[in-house]
């Protein structure tokens, strides 16, 4: 150990927990280092934080969408058990409106043309 002076000898615990490590040239040129892996931690926090609150968003959108779809699925059944002939009739009926149900199937009109007609003629 004769070659080596003062300076170059390794910190220790001591200059650790009393702070004087931080005046050592080799750990002050780690700084700039430091700093962006300070900042890429945060970055990485951050990113975290903000997938999990979009998971959780898209849970409750997803759980809102499903019970929206059970709500279409249900009113959509009694739109079709509503708009059946028979039921229509009852509800006619229900409501005394002078109309009754053809007992006779619909006809197709048809209508001959001789010749065109015009205005003025």
């Amino acid at each position: 150990m004769a070659g080596r002076s003062k300076n170059s000898k390794k910190p220790g615990v001591k200059s650790f927990i009393g702070g004087t490590i931080l005046t050592d040239e080799r750990v002050t040129k780690q700084i700039p280092f430091l700093i962006f892996l300070a900042f890429m931690a945060i970055l990485l926090i951050t990113n975290r934080n903000w997938s999990e609150r979009t998971i959780r968003k898209i849970e409750v959108i997803q759980g809102t969408l499903d019970e929206l779809r059970s709500e279409s699925i249900t009113l959509s059944a009694k739109l079709m058990n509503s708009s059946r002939p028979s039921e229509i009739a009852k509800k006619v009926e229900n409501a005394n409106i002078d109309l009754v149900e053809p007992t006779r199937p619909p006809q197709k009109l048809v209508v001959k043309k001789n010749k065109l007609w015009r205005f003025g003629e």
